[in-house]
């Protein structure tokens, strides 16, 4: 089973919040002008975070080949395993903050557009707005209710009825 790459969280994380394939939103992102800024500012940053994921792959061969098993490297071979290991771990930093401003995109148009929310969100505010109910703020007191109906028997009454 293949390992899952930011690149592919990345762009999982656009599709979904786009709901299209990442192909039709590359034709819409390079658009001029730009009918969704927030979806050009989305793209710009997965080509960084495809750069920099490439470069991530570079580094673990580089640094596999000069560390594979049995293998005794050189006393001058050794700058190289160092330097392959720090560019390494600073292409993983570079891909975690890219991913992490990919999500901050797509938050930010959650946030601008309100009424692009997820389908449960919408199902669940029709559904209380057709119970009559309504939605109280979390750690909120609801509202009293009306008093109860009185069930009884029904025994005729004398006099006007108001």
């Amino acid at each position: 089973m293949p390992t899952t790459t930011m690149l592919d969280q990345g762009t999982a994380v656009i599709e979904n919040a786009w709901g299209q394939p990442i192909e039709a939103l590359e034709v819409l992102g390079v658009r001029r002008p730009t009918e969704d800024p927030l979806l050009r500012c989305a793209m710009h940053t997965r080509t960084a975070l495809a750069i920099k994921d490439n470069a991530v792959t570079v580094h673990q061969d580089r640094l596999h080949a000069l560390s594979r098993h049995g293998y005794v490297p050189d006393f001058y071979e050794l700058d190289r395993i160092t330097e392959a290991a720090v560019s390494l771990r600073v292409a993983h930093a570079e891909n975690r903050a890219h991913l992490q401003a990919i999500r901050r995109v797509v938050e930010a148009r959650e946030a601008a557009a309100p009424e692009v929310e997820a389908p449960t969100v919408r199902l669940a505010q029709a559904a209380v707005a057709r119970s009559g109910w309504t939605r109280h703020a979390p750690g909120a007191a609801p509202e009293p209710s009306s008093p109860a109906a009185v069930v009884g028997t029904s025994a005729p009454t004398t006099g006007p009825r108001g």
